[in-house]
């Protein structure tokens, strides 16, 4: 999951991300709304982390925008604003959720979570089936039949990128830009090294591999 982080506190933009990267959630900043606008509608991500006030545009004022636009992508605004009208109008404008400065970081990843969380709760279904692989996305379980898989939280993200778009073909940018934010290198070893760790888990398991190397394009998830 990438998470954009619009705050101009450079400290607390920090630490925010901080914990965030320490959960395995991709992660980009950037301190103002002028910044973030493009990125909304030209990167892939799950969740916006918005500061109300912002230097030129309001964080109030590019929730609206981006709503008017047509984005959907979850949004929780950041406030020392506390009075019930100011929160009113932030969810009003478009905002999923409000958190009141200061803040503690573990309601912050709390709510974090439960918006990222709200698609699969919408559809009804938080569980993803590919053959005889599921992947709980509330409880982050994954199994094989009867059988539970552990896996580090980052494999788990890659595993069910991957699972969420089984029989397509992946290339490594595309995985790279969904998994991991824009810190990572674009040529390194990342994906494939990470791929490695989900075949040594998932290989021992079925007859034929689920993830499959289609020469020169990419990585599918196939059920078996």
């Amino acid at each position: 999951m990438r998470i954009l982080i619009v705050e101009d506190d450079a400290t607390i933009g920090l630490n925010i991300q901080t914990v965030l990267r320490r959960e395995s959630y991709a992660v980009d900043q950037v301190a103002t709304a002028e910044e973030a606008a493009p990125r909304v509608f030209s990167e892939p991500y799950d969740l916006l982390i918005l500061d109300w006030r912002l230097p030129g545009m309001s964080g109030i004022d590019l929730c609206g925008m981006i709503r008017k636009e047509g984005s959907t992508v979850p949004v929780l605004m950041l406030t020392s604003r506390s009075q019930i009208e100011d929160r009113v109008q932030g969810l009003d404008t478009g905002a999923d959720d409000y958190l009141t400065k200061p803040f503690d970081m573990n309601e912050l990843v709390a709510r974090v979570r439960a918006l990222l969380r709200r698609p699969a709760q919408q559809t009804k279904d938080p569980v993803i089936s590919v053959g005889k692989l599921t992947l709980d996305t509330n409880t982050q379980t994954v199994r094989y039949g009867k059988e539970t898989i552990e896996f580090a939280p980052r494999e788990y993200a890659l595993l069910e990128y991957l699972a969420r778009h089984h029989d397509v073909v992946l290339d490594r940018m595309d995985i790279m830009s969904h998994v991991w934010d824009e810190n990572a290198d674009p040529f390194s070893n990342t994906v494939d090294v990470h791929i490695r760790y989900l075949r040594r888990k998932l290989d021992g398991l079925t007859k034929n591999p689920l993830i499959r190397t289609i020469k020169g394009k990419g990585y599918m998830l196939c059920a078996e």
